[in-house]
């Protein structure tokens, strides 16, 4: 669950109600969690952390149309939606696929920076650094040419794990992250000539045509729904011979669907469709798990595609 969303001091009574909710859920007792939660919002009708943790207690317990009424409210109260109810709700069927909203994947990931890498390294297993860089070279190697970048950008770059396993493969990289706090924690690498605070596709916007050899994105694609921006201003900022590597979550189905885990997962037929729309060339594509989750290998896709 994201961290609290503070009332003021004149809210102190919802506040206490609130805390006694969470013991209670916490305890397994959600029935009793979600009475003490109404009668916090009763007090405090614009509690978006109080609304969204009823979203959840509500969902738990199969009472479907309450959870999407209270992840609704949530995301009033909280017009930034820094805990992310309308991925909750996209998740329940109750909103169209669309974007995750920016203040909640920054609040996320603004959180997780500290201990982003002993959670993914030590809990997760997480490899998508190391899937990429076999990627890269086997496509290389298959080309017959060197494995050797000049310019390179990390899209979602987080800690610095990507370029860090590039990092004798590339000469400048440019990291490109929304979360400040990944940011800072990338910088304390040394690994980066530029850093930014951005977005994917408006990081990319700064860049001139043909200004970059390798473009890599790990584990980063999960927590964007549509890829053909992305993958288009790649096309453009890439020199030509240049690469883009990247992993994403994936299902049998078609087209993009948001998992269990609360990200995006993209169908093979959909980003070789995104690939070819963009202008690239699919050198490869295969089944690769970029980590774990609840003691199961995530289902994955390693991708890499050429601009000739």
């Amino acid at each position: 669950m994201p961290a609290r969303l503070f009332l003021s001091s004149g809210d102190l009574l919802a506040d206490r109600r609130f805390e006694f909710a969470r013991d209670l859920q916490l305890g397994g007792d959600l029935p009793a969690a979600a009475d003490l939660l109404e009668q916090a919002i009763e007090l405090a009708p614009n509690f978006p952390t109080a609304w969204f943790t009823l979203g959840e207690i509500r969902q738990e317990l199969g009472e479907t149309a309450k959870a999407i009424a209270a992840f609704r409210k949530a995301r009033e109260a909280d017009p930034q939606d820094r805990h992310g109810a309308a991925v909750r709700l996209m998740r329940l069927g109750a909103e169209e696929l669309s974007s995750m909203p920016r203040g909640y994947v920054q609040a996320l990931f603004d959180q997780y920076a500290p201990r982003f890498e002993d959670a993914l390294l030590g809990d997760l297993n997480y490899r998508a650094p190391q899937l990429l860089f076999k990627a890269v070279v086997a496509v290389r190697v298959a080309a017959r040419k060197p494995a050797f970048f000049k310019r390179a950008i990390d899209l979602g770059c987080g800690t610095g794990l990507c370029a860090a396993e590039f990092a004798r493969q590339v000469d400048h990289f440019t990291g490109i992250d929304l979360s400040s706090g990944m940011i800072e924690e990338a910088r304390a690498t040394g690994l980066y000539e530029q850093l930014e605070v951005e977005d994917m596709v408006a990081g990319l916007n700064s860049k001139a045509d043909a200004s970059a050899d390798l473009v890599l994105a790990a584990d980063a694609f999960c927590y964007v729904p549509e890829l053909l921006p992305v993958v288009s201003e790649i096309k453009r900022v890439l020199a030509p011979g240049g690469l883009v590597a990247f992993t994403v979550e994936t299902h049998d189905g078609e087209g993009v669907v948001i998992g269990e885990g609360l990200r995006y997962a993209h169908a093979a037929e959909y980003l070789r469709k995104t690939i070819a729309a963009a202008g690239l060339k699919l050198a490869q594509l295969e089944q690769a798990s970029p980590r774990m989750e609840d003691n199961e290998p995530v289902r994955g896709l390693a991708v890499v595609a050429t601009k000739t």
